[in-house]
């Protein structure tokens, strides 16, 4: 079981949103950045829902996140060390700072259901985001072998919490 927390920790790494279809103009060392920067959105955001939830399956949620993510990151590093690749940041790593910083003061003005509401709704919107990015721009773009079959590898991970937020996502939709 720890094997699939390493594998989402690392497919919430990747959560980024890229500009386009095509893998032009990326590199791995921009890679490493994004991925890096993606998964310490996603841990940034895990904590505060973690600390703030009131409901129990949310902070579950949020606790695998920080978790896998955490795991991701150090996969990532560890990579792009054997690698000697240095992550570059670049525009896709800024712009998913900021929006995970911006993401982070939405959240804090929340509370109760109306804070598990739009942190879950996020969840499914990145994670969705991570996705695409892997297919159209990451996984294309990445010019290292070893760097190309850990994307593949973790892809599933961000299915797989894709498809958990969503869950709660129903679950939490109102019945009528």
């Amino acid at each position: 079981m720890k094997t699939a927390a390493v594998t989402v920790a690392v497919a919430g790494v990747f959560l980024l949103p890229v500009a386009g279809p095509s893998a032009q103009g990326v590199n791995d060392a921009q890679i490493a950045s994004t991925v890096v920067t993606a998964n310490q959105v996603d841990i940034d955001a895990g904590r505060l829902a973690a600390s703030r939830s009131t409901n129990g399956e949310v902070k579950t949620f949020a606790r695998l996140m920080v978790t896998d993510h955490t795991g991701v990151n150090k996969s990532a590093t560890d990579l792009a060390a054997k690698l000697k690749v240095t992550p570059q940041d670049n525009p896709t790593s800024q712009s998913l700072k900021a929006d995970g910083d911006k993401n982070l003061a939405h959240l804090k003005t929340l509370k109760g259901t109306a804070f598990d509401k739009a942190y879950i709704d996020h969840e499914v919107a990145y994670h969705q985001q991570v996705i695409d990015a892997l297919d159209r721009t990451l996984i294309p773009g990445a010019t290292n072998e070893e760097l190309k079959a850990l994307l593949v590898k973790v892809r599933p991970a961000f299915v797989a919490h894709l498809e958990h937020a969503k869950r709660l996502q129903a679950s939490a939709a109102p019945k009528g």
